[in-house]
C-alpha cells in the first residue's frame, strides 16, 4: 500500500495549552480509499500496559488543533489513549482534491483511527470508541452502525449532515423543488469550476459579523474568528467547503441503521444549542423499536450553547466526567 507523504507541523501549534500529563506525537494512517490522514496521538504518561483508547474527531470543517485535539488531550489526561485526527482533504490530512466531504469515506475516516488504534502496540483492541464532535456526531453515530469492534460512541452538539443538507435548517426546506434548486445550483457550479480549474470556496463562518446575524451564527463567530479558536487550518475559520463539497450528502441519510447499533451510545447536547433538535430527535431514532436501547443515553445540559461543547465556553460545560465514567464503563 502507497503512503501518502505529507508535511506535518513540528511545532505546538493548538488553540489549547499542552499538557504536561501526557506524551502528544504526530502520526498518520491509511485508510480504505488510500488517503493518508494526520493525526495527534496524546498517551497518559507513565501509563502501563494496554490502554483503552478513542478516536476523535470535529467539528465539521474543524481542525484536530482545536477542539478534537482538546478532548482528545483531555481524555488521555484520565487515563486513556486518544487519536485526534484530521479527515479526508482538510487540515494536514491528504486527499488531493480539498474541502471535500463524503458520507462515505468521512465515516471511512473514522473507520480507519480505529483500524489504527487497534493495531496500536500500547492499545488494548477489544476497547476502542469514538467522539464525534458537531457533524462529526452524526458522522460517528454512522460508524458506530457499521463498525462492530466499536465499543463505545460520543456524540457531541452532534449534526446530521445529511438532513441539515437535505432539509436545511430546522426542516424549512424540505420539500422536493427545494432540493431540486439545490441539486440544479450544484450542476451548474461544476461546470464553473471545470472552466475555471479551481473549485470555489462557499466561504466559512462571515466576517465582519452583521449586527442582525442569527443567535447560531455569532456562536460560531465567537469560537472560529476570534483567539478562542481561530485556526489558520480551519475551514470554517477560513474559506470554508467547496461550493460543490456537501453535494453529496443531499441524497444519502446518515443514521439509516442507528436502531441497530449494539454498542454503547451517549448524544449530549446544550438546550441553547440551535442544534439541539439534531441530537434529540437522533436519540429517538436510535432507540425507536430497538433492541439495544439499554446501553443508549442522551444528556441535555441546560444553558449550553452549541460551541460551548467546543471548548467548554466561559463555564467549562464539556461534561468530562461524564464522558470519563461512559467509557470507563463500556470499554471495561
Amino acid at each position: 500500500m502507497k503512503i501518502e507523504e505529507l508535511r506535518l507541523t513540528a511545532e505546538w501549534d493548538k488553540t489549547f495549552p499542552k499538557s504536561e500529563k501526557v506524551d502528544h506525537s504526530k502520526v498518520t494512517f491509511v485508510n480504505r480509499y488510500g488517503i493518508t490522514l494526520a493525526a495527534d496521538l496524546y498517551l497518559p504518561k507513565n501509563a502501563e500496559g494496554r490502554l483503552p483508547a478513542i478516536a476523535v474527531s470535529g467539528p465539521f470543517g474543524a481542525v484536530k488543533e482545536q477542539c478534537s485535539g482538546l478532548y482528545a488531550q483531555t481524555m488521555a489526561e484520565r487515563g486513556f489513549a486518544a487519536l485526534a485526527f484530521d479527515p479526508s482533504f482538510t487540515g494536514e490530512s491528504g486527499g488531493n482534491v480539498r474541502y471535500m466531504a463524503s458520507p462515505n469515506i468521512n465515516t471511512e475516516d473514522f473507520m480507519a483511527a480505529v483500524d489504527f488504534l487497534s493495531l496500536h502496540e500500547r492499545v488494548d483492541p477489544a476497547r476502542v470508541g469514538i467522539i464525534g464532535i458537531c457533524g462529526w456526531g452524526g458522522l460517528a453515530i454512522n460508524a458506530a452502525a457499521l463498525d462492530t469492534r466499536v465499543r463505545a460512541t460520543a456524540a457531541m452538539t452532534m449534526y446530521d449532515m445529511t438532513r441539515v443538507n437535505a432539509k436545511g435548517y430546522f426542516d424549512s426546506e424540505d420539500s422536493e423543488e427545494a432540493r431540486y434548486e439545490k441539486r440544479a445550483a450544484m450542476c451548474a457550479q461544476r461546470l464553473e469550476d471545470l472552466k475555471s480549474g479551481e473549485y470555489r470556496l462557499g466561504g466559512g463562518v462571515v466576517d465582519p459579523l452583521p449586527e442582525d446575524a442569527p443567535y447560531f451564527v455569532k456562536d460560531y463567530y465567537d469560537y472560529y474568528k476570534t483567539p478562542r479558536g481561530y485556526h489558520p487550518r480551519s475551514l470554517n475559520s477560513n474559506g470554508g467547503w467547496n461550493v460543490i463539497g456537501c453535494e453529496s450528502f443531499l441524497n444519502q441519510p446518515i443514521l439509516q441503521y442507528s436502531s441497530e447499533i449494539r454498542s454503547a451510545v451517549l448524544i449530549v447536547h446544550g438546550d441553547a444549542a440551535h442544534s439541539c433538535y439534531f441530537g434529540r430527535d437522533a436519540y429517538a431514532n436510535m432507540v425507536k423499536n430497538s433492541r439495544y436501547a439499554d446501553n443508549k443515553e442522551l444528556m441535555i445540559l441546560p444553558g449550553v450553547s452549541h460551541t460551548d461543547l467546543y471548548d467548554g465556553g466561559a463555564n467549562g460545560a464539556i461534561p468530562f466526567d461524564k464522558l470519563e465514567s461512559f467509557f470507563r464503563t463500556y470499554l471495561a
